[in-house]
């Protein structure tokens, strides 16, 4: 009995991984590209991992939306690539796409808003006039007496 369980066992095993896996492969490497939407001609972020599930990239990441192709400047542990660009000034969304040096491809999309909202000013405040205290107020500038308590 025990015999026919662990077979069982098994066979699920591996009908669940044959499922799985190619689902996991089709996903490309994973690499992340954000924010997700941002205003026209602001900054926008590219990184992968070649440690953690991502790929040691062949060139820029590339995009119509991008003002100039995200080159990779930035590194770190666990084979980490990342790098800034900007986005273009046309609203609009658009697709993203790095290449891997074995092949794999990704894309990734992003969306470039309106008008960039307008940046919030801060209130004036009042100014408090103030009245600068003459020389019986402040002690005539004189040196005080010294105590020294050691």
């Amino acid at each position: 009995m025990l015999k026919k369980v662990m077979i069982g066992a098994l066979v699920l095993g591996a009908a669940q991984l044959a499922v799985v896996a190619p689902a996991a492969a089709a996903t490309g490497p994973s690499w992340y590209l954000g924010p997700a939407e941002l205003g026209p001609g602001a900054r926008i972020y590219a990184e992968t991992r070649a440690g953690a599930g991502g790929c040691v990239p062949n060139g820029p990441v590339t995009s119509p939306g991008l003002a100039e192709p995200i080159g990779w400047t930035i590194g770190g542990n666990f084979g980490k690539y990342g790098g800034y660009g900007h986005v273009v000034k046309t609203p609009g969304t658009y697709v993203a796409t790095l290449t891997c040096t074995d092949g794999r491809k990704s894309a990734r999309t992003f969306t470039v808003t309106g008008v960039p909202p307008e940046p919030t000013k801060p209130t004036p405040r009042p100014q408090v006039a103030v009245k600068p205290a003459g020389a019986p107020q402040t002690g005539g500038g004189a040196f005080a007496p010294m105590a020294w308590d050691w």
